[in-house]
């Protein structure tokens, strides 16, 4: 029977999800444990990929098991399992629905402090800035609406079939300090660094060291910037995954989320 685990980690002791040799990963400690639960060899895949450092608030992972009872088995995988990684639901599926190539909507956030505070340091990001253009920001952001190839913000393009992707929503929160930052992504798929990349671009323009012109100009071109500045991994958040089957709330934020913030 094929299961999705709707999970959330924490990305800072970790490789990223993927199994690598001679390094731990999200992945390999989740095959470890359900493996050791079960007293079976389990092999699992992810609805996607998060680098070195990454973390997601949402994720899912589908595994063909047999089990009896997953309320059982949730709680002795979340005993097994470190701190920074939590199980929150299993779903038994009707059919072979696949975590990865079924998922519809990706929505990423990416989190920047301004301030030095070394309580949020793992996952938001600390950059300095001083008079940051809020308004050239969003006025960058909407252009991602309006293009959708991502060739020129990608580190590997040539690995992927094609770098089309359709963004659907870019929002931009600002909590009532003005101090704490958040950009949210959503599109049906993303590339390799491609929102790192995004970001480092959109707070070049916002200390006015890029253009507007500039940004678009990739997104036109399709040409590698020489230098992609690509932003801190510990503020990337894998947020929401959405399926056609299935579209359940973000449990780590309803837990607690990070900061109040408002929409601009």
């Amino acid at each position: 029977m094929r299961y999705f685990f709707h999970i959330a980690y924490l990305g800072t002791n970790y490789s990223g999800w993927q199994k690598h040799p001679n390094t731990i990963t999200v992945q390999q400690v989740l095959e470890t444990k359900l493996s050791q639960v079960l007293k079976v060899s389990i092999q699992i895949n992810g609805c996607g990929r998060t680098d070195a450092g990454v973390h997601a608030s949402q994720f899912f992972f589908h595994a063909d098991i047999d089990i009896a009872n997953t309320e059982e088995l949730q709680f002795r995988l979340n005993r097994a399992l470190p701190n920074d990684i939590a199980v929150f639901d299993i779903l038994e599926m009707q059919d072979k629905q696949h975590a990865r190539f079924d998922a519809c909507l990706r929505t990423y956030d990416y989190l920047i402090h301004t301030y030095k505070n070394p309580f949020i340091s793992s996952t938001s990001s600390f950059y300095a800035l001083k008079n940051l253009n809020i308004e050239q920001v969003k006025k960058a952001m909407q252009l991602l609406l309006l293009y959708q190839d991502y060739k020129a913000f990608c580190t590997t393009p040539n690995k992927y079939e094609h770098t089309i992707c359709k963004i659907s929503s870019v929002k931009l929160y600002l909590d009532e300090s003005e101090k704490n930052i958040q950009i949210q992504i959503s599109a049906n798929r993303f590339l390799s660094k491609m929102i790192r990349i995004i970001v480092g671009k959109l707070l070049k323009i916002g200390t006015g060291k890029m253009s507007i012109d500039e940004f678009e100009h990739h997104l036109i071109s399709k040409e590698t910037p020489a230098i992609l500045d690509l932003a801190y991994p510990q503020g990337l958040h894998l947020s929401k995954v959405t399926y056609p089957f299935l579209d359940l709330p973000n449990k780590a934020e309803i837990l607690g989320d990070k900061r109040s913030i408002k929409p601009l």
